[in-house]
């Protein structure tokens, strides 16, 4: 694509958001709407930034009817108080990590990641074109709130380690920080145990060998939270999270008392943001990873038999999380869906596809069966 295309595809977008700007603007009550906003991030976590990116673009687009004033993680109230704090209307909308909520239903689990399945291209694709935005509306809405993805990264680093891991028979016996219901499960059957730790407390559990090792987010992430400092070693390819969302739960009478037009800048920002985050986290990937190893962290990668034995064991997992629920099932069968239906194209532009081929998906049948 030329400059040029580029600057007129830039200038399109930002026309259309403004449009919908004064659209809102147009239809707005006299009195100004103000919303408190908070996130599950402090500001020594990079991924505030998704968050605030947001918010910037929602500020200057939705005209005089709506403003949201944004306040980092844990200044308001501790990060695991969002969730009830923004269904029960105390504040108006909060951004997350919608897998912190799976101890309340598993089926938010692969909302936010999963272990060997979706790239950042395919929560877009899913999200925006292939049912995924509405499965996130039922999800949250069973809790009075509307929700917008707006952020994704793609696959997170792996784990950073005092001793390496070079293959799966590596895992056993290890005690690892490891966000993820269902990547909990995988590491279990590779005899690895999963520790739950904020992110903020993941630093000092490496420094005094609490745990083993730790994944975290993406290289630039983890680098400006100083796992170069406490660590060695760096395992790949991150296939505990291949991909993750972020969003913003939004109180839905707060929602619902916003004119159409004002919801339709919220939304179409969110998916602006998407974009964005995509290109924002793999540059700050790419300069994190340098960073590693000018720090002198060596990296080491799985071999590409282990990874077909992790793909086996994900899949079979999948199924297993599928059926502790309907809602997590249907989840699932919508996501590997897609993925089946998507390969008509994906598979034949090979080397050039967005996505990756799989050789096996998780068993689809098998998960309808839990529907």
């Amino acid at each position: 694509m030329s400059n040029n295309t580029g600057r007129t595809l830039t200038r399109s977008v930002i026309g259309g958001l403004t449009a919908l700007g004064l659209a809102a603007t147009a239809g707005q009550a006299t009195a100004q709407t103000e919303w408190t906003m908070t996130t599950t991030w402090p500001s020594s976590i990079e991924l505030i930034e998704i968050d605030k990116h947001w918010v910037e673009l929602v500020n200057q687009l939705a005209g005089d009817e709506l403003t949201i004033n944004f306040h980092e993680g844990g200044s308001l109230m501790p990060g695991t108080q969002v969730f009830d704090a923004t269904g029960a209307g105390d504040i108006e909308a909060a951004g997350d990590w919608p897998g912190y909520w799976a101890g309340r239903s598993p089926a938010f689990a692969p909302l936010a990641s999963q272990p060997m399945l979706f790239n950042a291209t395919d929560y877009m694709n899913w999200i925006q074109e292939w049912g995924g935005f509405e499965v996130y509306q039922e999800v949250f809405g069973e809790y009075d709130l509307v929700y917008l993805p707006y952020g994704i990264t793609n696959n997170e680093s792996g784990f950073r380690t005092n001793e390496p891991i070079r293959s799966l028979e590596d895992l056993d016996g290890l005690r690892l920080r490891l966000s993820g219901r269902d990547q909990g499960r995988v590491l279990e059957r590779l005899g690895g145990q999963q520790v739950s730790l904020a992110g903020g407390e993941i630093y000092q559990a490496l420094e005094r060998g609490v745990v083993d090792g730790a994944e975290f987010s993406v290289p630039g992430v983890d680098y400006a939270a100083g796992f170069h400092e406490v660590t060695e070693y760096w395992a790949t390819p991150g296939w505990h999270q291949s991909a993750a969302v972020f969003g913003v739960m939004i109180n839905k009478d707060a929602w619902n008392a916003l004119s159409e037009e004002t919801q339709e800048v919220l939304k179409t920002a969110a998916e602006a943001n998407m974009a964005w985050s995509i290109s924002w986290s793999e540059r700050r990937s790419t300069e994190g990873t340098r960073a590693f190893q000018e720090a002198g962290v060596e990296v080491t990668r799985m071999p590409d038999e282990d990874l077909v034995e992790l793909q086996k064991i994900a899949n079979e997992v999948i199924v297993e999380s599928s059926c502790d629920n309907p809602l997590t099932a249907k989840v699932y069968h919508s996501q590997v869906s897609y993925l089946q239906d998507y390969a008509a194209w994906r598979d034949v532009s090979v080397p050039f596809n967005l996505s990756r081929t799989y050789e096996e998906l998780p068993d689809l049948d098998a998960i309808e069966e839990c529907l």
